[in-house]
């Protein structure tokens, strides 16, 4: 019999300088428009260690997060904030930092000891993100973005109040 076949979101994963590390796989059922079901139902390959999956630009500030789905959900609610995914919380721990970033948002669902030592070690702020429910995309399908975006909003630094919540982007 011919294997499964099912449609899937692709991301690239990628290094601080932009260039390609991997390619991280979620595999998609048409029907329901969640996860196929699938054990497992996503994969990555490549060098992930470090890198992740980038949403914007870092430029001072920066939301890493682990999962792909939490943190694109930080995203769509703060449109301005650039956002990494690390795919997992060991490669969070072990992200590379860009230069020049003066703070960063952890979005994950367990504080990285390690992460926010090595940034603080550098001069990094770090100010963790935190959902209300089991992650920021339950937030996200519960809550709605409004209210998503106020709950961050609440979390955020004084200084990226303005321009993370402005309706520019």
């Amino acid at each position: 019999t011919p294997p499964e076949t099912w449609p899937a979101l692709l991301a690239k994963v990628t290094d601080v300088n932009g260039n390609l590390t991997g390619v991280h796989r979620t595999w998609l059922d048409p029907a329901t428009a969640r996860k196929a079901p699938l054990d497992p139902s996503r994969k990555a390959m490549g060098n992930l260690l470090g890198h992740g999956v980038r949403i914007g630009t870092a430029s001072d500030i920066l939301a890493a997060g682990e999962g792909l789905e939490s943190t694109l959900s930080v995203r769509m609610a703060l449109p301005n904030m650039p956002v990494i995914s690390a795919l997992s919380a060991n490669h969070l721990a072990a992200l590379i930092l860009p230069t020049g970033l003066q703070r960063l948002y952890i979005a994950a669902d367990v504080a990285t000891a390690n992460l926010i030592k090595r940034a603080g070690a550098v001069g990094i702020e770090t100010i963790r993100l935190i959902s209300l429910g089991g992650d920021f995309n339950e937030d996200l399908r519960k809550l709605g973005r409004d209210d998503l975006r106020t709950h961050l909003g609440q979390q955020l630094a004084t200084a990226d109040f303005s321009r993370l919540l402005s309706d520019e982007h």
